[in-house]
């Protein structure tokens, strides 16, 4: 058994990014090498000069949409509902705030809308359903807010139009994320232009990011966690290519650990990609045997957290958490609109 408390490490809140940076690529990037725990400080401009022709780069085109909608009980009181799940196209569950004193049967109002709560399930959660699926894209769309994670603070406490653009990668477009695959958030179309320049193909995956990404290991062990299961489709196209870039020894990059827990949760014990849609709920913790992934980019995560578990099973403990006291030395940015880390 793994005590969480080998995951934790303190980080000054002016650390914690409010706010993306001017322009995408103007990140920061370190580099970590995963054998030797040795680190690198560039920019993420320089990204592509990092690869080589060859490469395969897999990046999560998952699609934040507005998911946290704001409503009211015929009573008046105020109701936070966030979309998590959908199961038709009119019945979805949600996190919602103040749950326990709404009833099963009760219809809230949306905007000029409504949705019924049907059940209460596990964990702070309920089933709703909607007038129609159209119905809820419309009051997304019209009335919805962009569900930013906790960490990051806006003085109405809602999300702006710049959020909008923002919290979301130039790549985006499968809707059903009420998060976003952060370390894709630094790509823009240009430096994609210049990948592909360099002989390096790039293949589409698709991850439905949930707010269980933001969850904290409560037990005392990480073993006893369990992660929320999130909806994934990789296309026979992107398998196939996947499959012959690693059978001819070619590297596999993981555009985040969204990516890294699709490749990893589908692969066969021959290590080649399944293609199909489903759900995973895989948890990577130190330990693990990578088939696929062979280098990583992705974020700076939270102490205590399943993503910064899943970078210590890649890099090794010691060499991530070293590589975070330096990040916070040199005054690196952390979490979503954060700074990027190149680990290979």
């Amino acid at each position: 058994m793994t005590s969480v408390n080998l995951f934790d490490y303190t980080l000054p809140d002016n650390l914690i990014a409010q706010r993306p940076t001017s322009d995408r690529s103007s990140s920061r990037l370190m580099l970590l090498n995963r054998k030797s725990g040795s680190t690198g400080h560039s920019g993420f401009s320089s990204f592509p000069d990092m690869l080589n022709h060859g490469d395969t780069l897999v990046i999560n085109n998952t699609k934040v949409f507005p998911a946290r909608l704001m409503a009211k009980r015929i009573s008046g009181a105020k109701v936070e509902i966030l979309l998590i799940r959908q199961h038709d196209g009119c019945v979805w569950d949600a996190y919602v705030g103040g749950l326990k004193k709404i009833k099963p049967g009760e219809t809230l109002l949306i905007g000029d809308g409504r949705a019924e709560l049907l059940e209460k399930l596990e964990g702070g959660a309920a089933r709703f359903r909607f007038d129609s699926g159209q119905e809820v894209e419309r009051l997304t769309a019209n009335f919805g807010l962009v569900p930013l994670p906790p960490y990051i603070k806006r003085p109405d406490g809602q999300s702006g139009d710049n959020d909008r653009e923002r919290y979301q990668t130039v790549y985006a477009r499968s809707r059903g994320s009420c998060a976003a695959p952060t370390a894709g958030l630094h790509f823009t179309d240009n430096i994609l232009k210049q990948i592909r320049a360099k002989g390096v193909q790039i293949i589409e995956i698709t991850l439905h990011v949930g707010p269980g990404t933001f969850k904290p290991v409560k037990s005392d062990v990480i073993e006893d966690h369990a992660m929320d299961r999130e909806h994934y489709e990789i296309s026979e196209e992107s398998a196939c290519a996947i499959n012959e870039a690693k059978n001819a020894g070619r590297r596999i990059i993981a555009v985040g650990s969204t990516v890294t827990r699709t490749l990893e949760g589908v692969a066969l014990e021959n290590g080649l990609i399944e293609p199909g849609a489903g759900s995973t709920s895989l948890y990577i913790t130190p330990g693990f045997t990578f088939q696929i992934v062979d280098a990583l980019l992705t974020n700076f995560h939270l102490p205590r957290s399943t993503l910064l578990i899943l970078v210590s099973a890649f890099a090794g403990r010691g060499h991530v958490l070293k590589a975070y006291e330096t990040a916070i030395h040199e005054q690196y940015r952390f979490y979503s609109y954060g700074d990027a880390m190149f680990i290979e």
